[in-house]
């Protein structure tokens, strides 16, 4: 769950709410890292000072220890897949991969969440995607480590789960699965933030719906649930006004921008359908970690603290499953 918003919920903080509202896990990302760090030692690391990184991580263990929760995964690790042979980009993202495992070891997590590219001048080739993360595969394999692939919907070549999906089977890897998202697909294959209605359009809402229940059918169907090794919960904000379609100053495409500060808790005033895509997950037989991963631009004015926060996002999920 992402939880804090002041420079004074620090991550002692964050994992003690986290757990006093019933969680069992975290997943930790590199933000988190490097603010601890900065915490530690008064500054913040360079983010490929692995030595540095890699104590911070030991620290970070100690922490999540203390308060009993596991640490799920280490995330999000983006961009690595389907850059040109022999290219600085690809020397760059095997670079990083041997970092980021070394930080794994040090906080005691088996999963690394990667991302689907969302660079620009990548291969599009599922071959060449699929090779990249079967050797990355094999270099996780040797420390007995696993990788989550997800679906970003604004990802360059493989924005839905189906694209995911092939690019694992094709990879073919015991150790690379699935990282499924209720915002990823909900918010790729059936809402848009760039129009007026908040629908992908284009088509009627009556073919829409029909595609939709169609993709979800299949992947219960075609997705064995071992292969599912985690699902992220949250929802998201109509835009209104829509976002511009097109790239903001960063580079980042409409649906990653709306996907940065617009993603509230379930029954926290979004309107994608949540609900039809874990029950979709759910019969695939999967049983799993199911986590919430909110990014909530409003939060601040909604939530006054850590705790009050994380014990609605506790009782958001529970309702979801109950219902």
């Amino acid at each position: 769950m992402f939880i804090g918003h002041k420079e004074s919920h620090t991550l002692p903080l964050k994992l003690k709410a986290i757990a006093d509202a019933g969680f069992d896990a975290i997943e930790l990302s590199m933000p988190d890292i490097l603010a601890y760090g900065n915490m530690l030692h008064g500054r913040e690391p360079d983010p490929k000072d692995y030595n540095t990184l890699v104590e911070i991580g030991k620290a970070v263990k100690k922490q999540a220890e203390e308060h009993k929760l596991k640490i799920l995964m280490l995330q999000p690790f983006a961009n690595f897949e389907g850059w040109p042979k022999g290219s600085s980009a690809r020397k760059d993202a095997f670079e990083r991969a041997e970092g980021w495992i070394r930080i794994m070891e040090a906080v005691g997590t088996d999963m690394l969440q990667v991302g689907s590219s969302d660079a620009p001048g990548i291969s599009s080739s599922i071959d060449d995607l699929a090779a990249d993360l079967a050797e990355l595969a094999d270099m996780c394999a040797a420390k007995g480590f696993r990788i989550a692939y997800e679906n970003w919907c604004w990802a360059t070549h493989a924005p839905s789960w189906k694209d995911v999906w092939r690019i694992v089977e094709k990879a073919n890897r015991s150790n690379l699965g699935l990282c499924l998202d209720t915002f990823q697909s909900g918010g790729g294959e059936w809402a848009d933030p760039t129009t007026k209605s908040g629908l992908v359009e284009g088509i009627s809402r009556e073919e829409l719906e029909t595609r939709w229940k169609q993709s979800l059918a299949e992947l219960s169907r075609t997705i064995p649930p071992e292969k599912i090794y985690l699902l992220q919960i949250s929802d998201a904000y109509k835009m209104d006004p829509p976002i511009e379609a097109k790239e903001n100053e960063e580079g980042l495409r409409p649906r990653g921008q709306w996907s940065h500060d617009y993603r509230p808790l379930p029954y926290d005033g979004g309107y994608l359908p949540v609900q039809d895509f874990l029950k979709a997950v759910l019969e695939t037989g999967f049983r799993g970690w199911l986590s919430i991963e909110v990014f909530d631009g409003k939060g601040p004015d909604k939530y006054s603290d850590m705790l009050g926060f994380s014990q609605k996002a506790m009782s958001s999920l529970l309702k979801l499953l109950g219902q």
